[in-house]
């Protein structure tokens, strides 16, 4: 296959254009930094906290419709094994952005903090919270990975370009406009993707639905054609796991710092939580082409077209099911249209990811612990440096692995079992203490390795009740993700009330408190008291011996005391 030259062209122009839009929004950030008269870094990493409501819609939905969304979810339907029943990633971030709108936009907006991990400062300390900011920047550089392989694919695909040169050139642009302008750069780039992701998704849903190659998928919805039904089954065994797949989309998320990002960047509190109940009903939308790809590819005769026999799920290649079937179920030039769609969505997910993991690493690590007094024109060279560090660690492991679908569910996977328990733990329980999350970290961190992950490799060292052996391998069936991250909230609940309970009864001794259970004005009012009781030390022992004369009712022996002691008691009788 020649290098599609057409197609080639349609991309240049789209990066261009979205260049373009990152200097222009660089520009309005410039301008908003010069206005600023309070912190400068906020105008960079949440524009200013003056995001409006259509602007952040476009921003919230664009984040997460990428390539990981787009490709993963044609991915899951198209496989055999899994169909659409485990595809409802649409619904799953619908549930959680009503979720997240509901309990945290609103807390969140309200403190005006910078990242997800400011709670967590506050009440932990910065030394342990640093440690527990080290799973969300894994989470965001898995999604800079997912979103640049889901480009990197189907630019192989489609317009015959080497896998790496369209990673490297894409990554490239997203670094340069997220350095250009940060989230004003991001969020109104987001606008241009998300209008072109939309438009171009289903622009090419007709072309493949009236295709001549494929049957109506109402047909093989629920039978058996040329695999298995595209619908996916439940088996009884696997509701447990599939319940675990739901919660871990559509909680896990709400802990990812993109998420954050536009909540406290919105221009109120009460914009922040329409942003997320628009963006619900939109990603939802958004979710239907990516189905029908699958469900199109799952229902064709592959032996007629240039592919030919065996079907991509053969010879390995499901998880380039969509542009392999915008390549060969529609014309060139609606093929070129579906690059730009998924080019769109790679590139509004990347800028998010890069600034997430920027903002988390310079706000959270940098200035908070290794330059607590970095000046503004000091922390944009952090933000720069660290953009492109995330960037060129992204898209080195892009080269690891060629399924977004298991980088997509990896990150939601960390962000579900580690971040999300503690978020919710240090929001809404005040009983919340820098030990409860240390051994919650913990026991969190080692049962997730105990029970482990098939699809990463990860031996399964401790088997829960209900799993099989197959194929010598043995597979868990409970609610591993679930169970896990039951456990670190617990373990964060019972061990901060314990050590809050031993060290205000005075059972263990204040010196070893290092994690400040004792809040100061407790300290301050407990050194009042003793203060208070020494100096009322005297008053106590004179009253003791007026009530002791008293009862003997001798005022003379009252009144020689009285001498003895310098003080006048006789009146007391």
């Amino acid at each position: 296959m020649a290098l599609n030259i057409p197609g080639v062209i349609a991309v240049v122009v789209f990066y261009l254009l979205i260049l373009g839009t990152g200097v222009w929004a660089a520009q309005k950030s410039r301008k908003a930094e010069r206005k600023c008269r309070g912190d400068r870094t906020e105008v960079v990493l949440l524009g200013d906290r003056n995001i409006n409501l259509v602007v952040g819609t476009f921003t919230m939905t664009a984040t997460w419709v990428g390539g990981g969304f787009i490709l993963g979810i044609a991915e899951a339907v198209y496989n055999p094994n899994l169909g659409l029943i485990w595809a409802l990633m649409p619904i799953q971030y619908s549930v959680s952005f009503i979720f997240g709108g509901l309990f945290f936009a609103k807390p969140m907006r309200d403190k005006m903090y910078i990242t997800m991990m400011d709670p967590f400062q506050q009440r932990y300390g910065k030394i342990l919270s640093g440690v527990l900011v080290l799973p969300a920047l894994l989470v965001d550089v898995l999604w800079v990975s997912c979103t640049l392989l889901g480009l990197g694919a189907t630019m192989t695909v489609i317009l015959d370009l080497p896998f790496s040169i369209s990673v490297w050139i894409s990554s490239c642009i997203a670094i340069v406009y997220t350095l250009l302008g940060g989230l004003y750069s991001v969020a109104y780039t987001d606008v241009i993707q998300l209008s072109l992701i939309f438009v171009s998704l289903w622009l090419c849903v007709p072309f493949l639905m009236v295709n001549p190659k494929s049957v109506d998928i109402a047909l093989t919805a629920f039978n058996y054609t040329y695999q298995s039904p595209w619908v996916g089954t439940l088996e009884a065994e696997s509701v447990w796991k599939w319940m675990d797949d739901f919660l871990m989309l559509a909680l896990g998320s709400v802990s990812f710092q993109s998420f954050h990002q536009r909540t406290l960047s919105a221009s109120s509190s009460e914009t922040a939580k329409l942003t997320c109940f628009i963006s619900a009903i939109i990603i939802a939308v958004l979710g239907i082409p990516p189905v029908l790809v699958g469900a199109i590819a799952a229902s064709t005769d592959w032996n007629q077209t240039e592919y030919g026999l065996p079907s991509p799920y053969i010879r390995g290649d499901h998880s380039l099911v969509l542009p392999l079937t915008l390549q060969y179920l529609t014309p060139p030039y609606i093929s070129i249209i579906g690059i730009g769609a998924v080019a769109a969505a790679v590139m509004s997910s990347t800028d998010s990811g890069l600034l997430s993991a920027t903002t988390i690493f310079s706000s959270n690590i940098y200035k908070a612990i290794l330059r607590k007094r970095a000046s503004d024109r000091e922390m944009k060279w952090v933000i720069r440096v660290t953009v492109i560090v995330v960037g060129l660690t992204g898209t080195c492991m892009t080269f690891y692995t060629n399924s977004t679908l298991l980088l997509w569910i990896l990150g939601a996977d960390v962000s579900y079992t580690l971040i999300f328990p503690h978020l919710v733990s240090v929001l809404f329980f005040k009983v919340t203490n820098g030990y409860g999350a240390f051994l919650g970290y913990l026991v969190g961190l080692t049962l997730r390795i105990l029970v482990g992950e098939n699809t990463v490799g990860l031996p399964v060292i401790l088997r829960l009740p209900g799993g099989t052996l197959e194929d010598g391998v043995y597979v868990q069936k409970a609610p591993v993700r679930t169970i896990t991250m039951l456990c670190t909230l617990l373990t964060i609940l019972l061990s901060s009330f314990l050590a809050a309970f031993m060290f205000k009864r005075g059972l263990l001794p204040e010196k070893c408190d290092i994690f400040k259970v004792k809040s100061p004005v407790e300290v301050a009012q407990e050194e009042e008291t003793d203060r208070q009781g020494v100096a009322l030390e005297p008053i106590l022992y004179d009253c003791m011996v007026i009530q002791f004369l008293n009862k003997e009712k001798n005022k003379t022996d009252l009144n020689s005391f009285g001498t003895n002691t310098g003080k006048n008691y006789s009146c007391l009788i």
